[in-house]
């Protein structure tokens, strides 16, 4: 298994820095351009200084190997400073905003704990209700619950999570009243009652994302789960007196849960990248209206960082689904 790890991680390094290259380029030749909000009076020597204040005025490959200095050595460093108060990183040039001049590091460790909470709660209810929701729909197949489950999964994943977040506004906010319609990012949970507020702001966001991903995960762990209850080991189990709790829940579940780990384990980096769409809906000012106001501005270091980010964690995460397959199936060996 180490060595697997081992030759995975030599492996996923230079796909990292292929994917770098190829969002950096992708950047480089979209057609937009900082200077092109700024209002028209400004002098052109003035806007020429601007660009160099932003180091466009360099060669691309200059600001690529700047930009991946800055993002695997100067932002660690400045981590490692603020959290044991060092000073390794002095006064090195970090990634900064074109919009705000801040630091980019800083803008999304602002934002992420509002995507946490809300997407990562959301994603957490989900496929805990997948779940068992799959496993008793493929036991009890064509039974009432396994109808009914069909049915919600299918209007679940097949509406856009815009629709239901502005039906349930409709209803719960707007006709009914119980709930806030927009995300306070500025509450500070210290008393019941701002806790209770900030558990009603997050009922309809995290309701709509967990639908959407217990109506994916459940008609995987469904299809999974009536795959491998057909098969001859099954029978042979019970042909040996086994229960049939041991049977379904040890034997079957196990063995279904390979396909499955995959589609949770490559949802991961969907919590931190943010829902975009609910997130513009509800007005959570998390990292997904980060991206949205960045891809809007201009932004070009701001979004940048943040796409590369979601696809790090997406080959971080396919390793561990890798990883999570040799623990699940004893017949998968790495060595």
């Amino acid at each position: 298994m180490f060595n697997y790890i081992l030759r995975r991680l030599l492996i996923a390094a230079p796909t990292v820095l292929l994917i770098s290259l190829a969002i950096f380029m992708l950047l480089e030749l979209a057609p937009n351009d900082p200077m092109a909000n700024v209002p028209l009076t400004i002098p052109p020597e003035v806007k020429a200084k601007m660009r160099e204040a932003l180091g466009l005025d360099q060669p691309s490959w200059v600001r690529y190997l700047l930009w991946l200095k800055q993002f695997f050595w100067v932002e660690p460093l400045n981590l490692v400073d603020h959290w044991f108060g060092t000073a390794y990183a002095a006064d090195q040039q970090r990634i900064l905003s074109w919009q705000t001049r801040s630091p980019v590091s800083e803008l999304i460790l602002q934002r992420l704990p509002q995507t946490l909470w809300v997407v990562g709660m959301g994603y957490l209810i989900g496929i805990s209700l997948a779940l068992p929701i799959g496993i008793l729909s493929a036991y009890k197949q064509y039974s009432w619950f396994d109808q009914i489950g069909t049915f919600v999964s299918m209007v679940g994943y097949s509406v856009p999570t815009f629709f239901t977040g502005v039906l349930l506004i409709v209803v719960f906010s707007v006709q009914l009243n119980w709930l806030p319609s927009i995300y306070d990012t500025t509450l500070v949970v210290n008393s019941w009652p701002t806790f209770v507020a900030q558990v009603k702001q997050m009922l309809m966001p995290v309701a709509v994302l967990a639908l959407f991903n217990a109506a994916q995960v459940s008609r995987y762990m469904r299809a999974a789960m009536l795959d491998n209850l057909s098969n001859d080991y099954v029978r042979t189990a019970r042909a040996k007196g086994m229960g049939e709790q041991v049977v379904v829940l040890v034997h079957v579940l196990r063995n279904s849960l390979i396909p499955v780990v995959t589609v949770i384990a490559l949802g991961v980096p969907s919590i931190f990248a943010g829902a975009i769409i609910t997130e513009q809906v509800f007005k959570v000012n998390g990292l997904g209206q980060l991206l949205i106001n960045a891809i809007q501005s201009n932004d070009l270091p701001l979004v940048q960082t943040l796409t590369f980010i979601f696809a790090t964690l997406i080959v971080t995460f396919n390793l561990i689904a890798d990883i999570l397959y040799g623990l699940l199936d004893p017949r998968i060996r790495y060595d």
